[in-house]
């Protein structure tokens, strides 16, 4: 019997058969596609420093110019509170896709809202995350290469040891790293083949914090660092609508949702899913309150959009310049090693909303080098023309990245597909929301007349 001639309860079960197929993240079940009979489920620190590295990535780096522009006490304060919301709106999808033996956020958002909604999510990972690895790659061109800001140009690190040429240019070095860096990375199928990689690039992340804390302190000490500003300065209602173009910055710091059920997929014991995401949540934010303070208490108001950048000048303590080059090295290495965390999401949800129809991606090599390919030179020349990872963040973070974080987790718990939603459950989706679309709104609306008003001058 074909399918124009089946019975409704054929065709919802046909329906809900390829929203499975379509969602099913890369492998994701251990030990059942051919060649991985040897992996028997991921470690509880192996989904930590994954987890992680999806969480820290590039968002640290624009951290300190949002409390510059919140003040110490409530940057500090909202980066804690997106933290807590963040775990709540992974909980969400937690509980709904254990008691639905859901494997992927896809099928999870098919099974509430149906095929558009598996699309809108697939789309928004789409540009959320090529949104973040665009930044990824002008973060790596800032530091190896250098940036200008507001006329000044500040000498990346192969600039700065060999001088201007055009082998170390932007393009160049970018191109290189594309090529002998990101390609072999982004060839895994399985998230946990990339888990040493991820623990190191954690462990980068913290040599990062720490030094910045050391030379903070010692300035500190010395009496040579200007006492920061606690709160906003506000002048008018422009300035106060100003603010919010911080919260988008906020937001994408911390997504990683479109990672956790590749995460949980390949963990052998599924109940660590929620103490492995507490336990990435309070080291990432341990390492955002870190970074964030050290380095606004360092810079003060001369903190840049990225505050790498910062680092190229003296910082008023012995050996500066070995200091500043370990910094940069260290931080670029680590946005080196979360690009194919982040590059992993990606690619499954891309082929997703391409290919919906199509054998699984894992098990068909040429559109899996094709889409791999296609997408690295898409954000490889993205990378060359967008300015400003302050301008990458806001579009991401306004648009995709709260959807992604917030808004979708909280209309499945609203839909309520498995019946497990509690009052408290449902307040909270709807608080998340409510504060997702006034926040975001407010600043889009402050971006577009910053825009309007650089016009106005020019």
């Amino acid at each position: 019997m074909g399918v124009g001639n089946a019975s409704p309860d054929v065709n919802q079960q046909i329906a809900h058969k390829e929203i499975r197929d379509e969602t099913t993240p890369l492998l994701p079940v251990k030990g059942e596609e051919e060649g991985f009979h040897e992996f028997n489920g991921a470690s509880f620190s192996g989904a930590v420093f994954n987890l992680s590295t999806t969480i820290v990535g590039a968002g640290i780096m624009a951290l300190p110019a949002s409390i510059k522009m919140l003040g110490l006490i409530p940057g500090l304060l909202m980066i804690i509170f997106v933290a807590l919301l963040t775990e709540a709106s992974i909980d969400m999808l937690v509980r709904c896709s254990h008691q639905g033996k859901i494997t992927s956020y896809g099928w999870l958002m098919g099974e509430a809202y149906g095929q558009w909604g598996r699309i809108a999510l697939q789309a928004s990972v789409v540009i959320n995350n090529i949104g973040v690895m665009i930044v990824y790659m002008i973060i790596i061109g800032d530091v190896l290469s250098g940036t200008t800001s507001d006329g000044v140009h500040h000498r990346g690190l192969l600039e700065g040891w060999f001088g201007a040429h055009l082998w170390n240019s932007r393009a160049v070095v970018l191109l290189v790293t594309t090529l002998l860096v990101f390609a072999p990375l982004v060839s895994f199928k399985r998230l946990d083949s990339l888990s040493y990689t991820s623990a190191l690039s954690v462990a980068l992340a913290v040599i990062f914090v720490v030094i910045t804390a050391g030379i903070a302190i010692i300035k500190l000490i010395d009496g040579t660092v200007a006492m920061p500003k606690l709160f906003p300065e506000l002048d008018g209602l422009s300035s106060i609508w100003k603010l919010f173009t911080a919260v988008p910055v906020l937001v994408t710091a911390y997504i990683c949702h479109y990672n956790v059920h590749s995460i949980d997929n390949e963990l052998e014991d599924r109940t660590q899913t929620q103490p492995i995401v507490r336990t990435s949540l309070a080291l990432c934010s341990s390492v955002y309150i870190a970074t964030s303070f050290f380095a606004y208490l360092l810079f003060g108001d001369g903190t840049l959009d990225d505050v790498l950048a910062n680092f190229d000048s003296d910082l008023g303590i012995p050996f500066s310049s070995v200091f500043n080059d370990v910094v940069r090295v260290s931080y670029a290495a680590h946005v080196m090693l979360v690009f194919p965390i982040v590059f992993f999401a990606l690619r499954l949800n891309l082929d997703g909303l391409l290919f919906p129809t199509s054998r699984h991606i894992s098990h068909d090599n040429k559109r899996f080098a094709t889409i791999t390919i296609s997408l690295l030179v898409v954000i490889y020349t993205a990378a060359i023309f967008i300015p400003s990872i302050w301008d990458a963040f806001q579009f991401t973070g306004a648009t995709a990245a709260v959807l992604i974080g917030f808004i979708f987790p909280a209309m499945v718990i609203l839909r309520d597909p498995y019946g497990i939603a509690t009052k408290r459950d449902k307040i909270l989706a709807v608080t998340m929301i409510v504060l997702a679309v006034l926040s975001n709104s407010v600043a889009l609306y402050s971006d577009a007349m910053n825009i309007f008003r650089k016009k106005e001058i020019a």
